[in-house]
């Protein structure tokens, strides 16, 4: 057999880049703000069908102590109501982890609901993070394990043909 064309090496490396890069350097995130339900597309139940306008590919968040904006690692999505006025809130973005060892001050790392600090208000609701799937706070918990589950399944099956690809180059390099 021949040595590998040069477009077969490119195009591994093509693909192996493509399949890093998916899976986890950025994530795509919806991002929207609603008060008292005045902006529908962004309220619960989430039903994105008419439009890709509040999703923001690839989501871009700042950093903690940087200037500018960097790629997310994570989307979240907050929805809860004032304490004060009973206002209620629904909060899509995304955010990137700055790498500090203090989980208060990590907001993709906190996850959490009942009472928190939002808007200098408390706002009793809940705190999600999520960084699975793009798009992941738009999806029920279920939804999101099945589309992670899939996309998990694919890279791993490109990552075994890959593998075997190189493998058969080098079993034909070594056996002339």
């Amino acid at each position: 057999m021949a040595a590998p064309a040069p477009m077969e090496i490119v195009s591994g490396i093509v693909l192996l880049l493509c399949l890093l890069f998916s899976s986890g350097f950025c994530i795509d995130c919806f991002k929207c703000v609603s008060y008292n339900g005045a902006n529908k597309e962004c309220d619960d139940p989430f039903h994105n069908n008419y439009s890709t306008a509040i999703l923001e590919s690839p989501c871009m968040g700042g950093r903690k102590g940087r200037d500018g904006l960097f790629p997310a690692t994570a989307c979240i999505k907050i929805a809860g109501y004032y304490d004060d006025t009973g206002e209620t809130i629904t909060v899509r973005g995304c955010a990137l982890d700055s790498g500090t060892l203090t989980t208060d001050t990590e907001i993709i790392r906190m996850s959490h609901c009942g009472k928190f600090y939002y808007d200098n208000r408390y706002v009793h609701g809940c705190l999600q993070s999520c960084s699975d799937a793009d798009a992941c706070n738009a999806a029920s918990p279920q939804q999101q394990h099945r589309v992670a589950s899939a996309e998990s399944l694919l890279r791993h099956m490109l990552t075994a043909a890959l593998l075997l690809l190189a493998a058969r180059n080098r079993l034909d390099l070594t056996a002339r």
